[in-house]
């Protein structure tokens, strides 16, 4: 909450916003200016900026986000601070701190219990300890939901959107109506245990919005980490051939032991694919080249690792907790701020 901490970012994202200055620049002066050689193949830079600026995109974008929501706690406290005649400081001693109580015994025995398998000590010895931590949480907590109150009273809008990249999709790999007013882009592995996560999520997201969130898969393979997946992409096209892509990706994610070519083929003829046609289909590695497409899309747009979502083309990396979506759902769908924060 300290002035210092709010400007460290602010200048940490004019640093990052410099840096996509400098590679816009050197782009234009240095387009052939050779960074590594592999086998005698020559890579250049300017091979590197699309996949650099949409990073940086990101990051800026994350740091202003962070920046941004500090400014604002410290905004609403200094004008609480002023109301109440106290020093800033003080405002969330008095309206907080003060009045969080201390951790009972009933917590602190629960705590220990849930925590036993890594507690060696016997209670009394991490009681002190406990209790600290204890404390420490609910100060936290009941700081965001005063903070929390402060935004409601004040009628708090954020007007900084993160950027934007126009990501295509294939309507033959859409799950949902294709005419929905948001559209989830994904990349993902399907070798990749986050990507495995984030199943039930997206399924969930698209039975609360039926109709109006539709979800598209786009191959991501990381060969590097992942020997099975590259393959189970293949594979997952040769389904979609026959009409059983979604069914085929389900089984993927929900069997990750059976990614090998035995197991991708036990899957086609769980479905009652036709085998022949999906062996041969597998065996001639005909869209590889596909999947290649999407992965350097992908990178262009900035995704670095699995899962990668961009919704109506927002980006957000990573296992995301359900809420996370909501929020840039309903703001693609024009659902207010306050009415986004109160479910």
């Amino acid at each position: 909450m300290r002035v210092s901490s709010v400007s460290l970012i602010i200048l940490l994202a004019a640093c990052l916003l410099a840096v996509c200055i400098h590679f816009a620049k050197t782009s234009i002066t240095k387009t052939k200016e050779p960074v590594a050689v592999i086998a005698g193949q020559t890579i250049y830079e300017d091979e590197l900026l699309p996949r650099v600026q949409a990073q940086l995109r990101n990051q800026e974008y994350e740091l202003k986000s962070r920046a941004l929501e500090n400014l604002i706690d410290q905004k609403l406290l200094e004008a609480e601070a002023m109301k109440k005649g106290i020093a800033v400081g003080e405002v969330l001693e008095q309206e907080v701190d003060a009045k969080v109580a201390e951790p009972t015994e009933a917590e602190l025995v629960a705590a220990y219990q849930s925590q036993k398998d890594r507690l060696n000590p016997p209670f009394e010895e991490v009681k002190r300890q406990l209790q600290r931590a204890l404390k420490q949480a609910k100060l936290q907590e009941g700081r965001q939901e005063y903070l929390k109150h402060l935004r409601e009273q004040a009628g708090v809008s954020i007007l900084l959107r993160p950027p934007k990249v126009e990501v295509g999709y294939d309507p033959a790999r859409l799950r949902g109506d294709p005419w929905a007013p948001v559209i989830i882009v994904e990349f993902a592995d399907f070798q990749c245990p986050f990507c495995r996560q984030a199943q039930p999520t997206l399924k969930n997201l698209l039975a609360k919005y039926k109709g109006r969130v539709s979800l598209a898969y786009r191959d991501f393979p990381l060969r590097g980490l992942h020997a099975q997946g590259q393959l189970a992409a293949e594979a997952s096209r040769c389904a979609g051939e026959q009409g059983k892509f979604w069914e085929y990706h389900d089984l993927l994610f929900a069997n990750p032991g059976k990614l090998k070519r035995d197991g991708l083929v036990e899957h086609a003829r769980s479905l009652r694919l036709d085998e022949k046609q999906f062996d041969s289909c597998l065996s001639s590695g005909k869209y590889k080249a596909k999947i290649e497409e999407d992965l350097q899309e992908g990178i262009r747009a900035g995704v670095a690792g699995t899962p990668g979502f961009f919704i109506n083309g927002s980006f957000l990396s990573g296992i995301q907790a359900e809420a996370a979506f909501d929020g840039m759902i309903q703001a693609e769908m024009g659902v207010p701020e306050e009415k986004r924060a109160a479910q």
